[in-house]
């Protein structure tokens, strides 16, 4: 890949990429440090919100050049949802402050997008008219804030899982007990649960008016579905069983595994007409 003959909005979401990426690193080194200050978090925070605006200028350039936002190539969708969780989570944590030391958790996840982001093709895309609808808006607003709650809720369980051991214990020590965390998850979680049903809502009466029915079981159709009932039936698992904080944690990986898969894989895989827009 020639990178100069990449056009300008490219090269600056390659640099935001490689920034998140950066970002987790010192996230992770700042709270390993033998003797972290109160404010030493906010290093790597400010390093991520400078991605932020980096990615925001990126899509804002490519839309303007193409026509269109970033709803259909992975490459389009990656960039999107680098922007749109790394917001939504940076607001939750300006919100509920101790979030901000689940960063080296959630920059991680993000870092792993980014990643992925910097050996997509980037060719540029073609707006269908099925996506020139309003409810799109609704739709994807839905399913990025879903998204967003879900990697709040992973960050925290993240958390939860590294103090298992004696050196998450010491780099996670600043951090509320076990209880306060996984009651912070959950309550992310139902969160998610209410807007992934949103979404799917939102989707079944965009798929009416795009292609003249609610649903049709399409591959990404199915396992949003299949998602909802990972979601829905951990919060029933959760709230039914009483279930410890690792147990939780654990679930919530898994939810967020299916999720990922289900929104980053499964379109770009298929061959139905149903692609990106998350």
């Amino acid at each position: 890949m020639n990178i100069a003959a990449q056009p300008m909005d490219t090269l600056v979401l390659y640099l935001a990429a490689v920034l998140v990426a950066v970002s987790a690193l010192l996230a992770w080194r700042l709270a390993a440090g033998p003797a972290r200050v109160g404010r030493a978090p906010l290093l790597a925070l400010s390093l991520h919100d400078a991605a932020l605006a980096l990615l925001a200028v990126g899509i804002a350039l490519r839309w303007t050049r193409i026509g269109h936002g970033p709803f259909l190539s992975l490459f389009e969708v990656l960039a999107s949802s680098l922007l749109s969780l790394g917001l939504i989570w940076r607001l939750f944590s300006l919100r509920v402050p101790v979030l901000r030391d689940s960063a080296p958790v959630v920059l991680s996840l993000l870092a792993v997008m980014g990643a992925w982001l910097l050996v997509c093709d980037t060719s540029d895309t073609l707006l269908p008219p099925t996506y020139e609808m309003p409810i799109l808006w609704v739709h994807v607003a839905m399913g990025k804030i879903f998204l967003g709650c879900a990697i709040a809720a992973t960050g925290l369980a993240g958390v939860l899982l590294a103090r298992r051991g004696e050196r998450g214990q010491r780099w996670f020590r600043r951090m509320p007990p076990d209880a306060a965390l996984d009651l912070l998850a959950w309550r992310f979680m139902l969160a998610a649960l209410v807007f992934e049903s949103l979404m799917l809502i939102a989707g079944a009466v965009w798929a009416q008016d795009a292609w003249g029915r609610f649903w049709a079981w399409d591959p990404l159709e199915t396992w949003a579905f299949v998602t909802w009932l990972a979601l829905s039936g951990a919060v029933h698992a959760r709230i039914t069983w009483k279930l410890g904080p690792r147990a939780g944690a654990l679930m919530i990986f898994g939810v967020f595994v299916i999720a990922f898969l289900t929104f980053f894989g499964v379109p770009f895989v298929s061959l139905a007409p149903h692609k990106g827009a998350v």
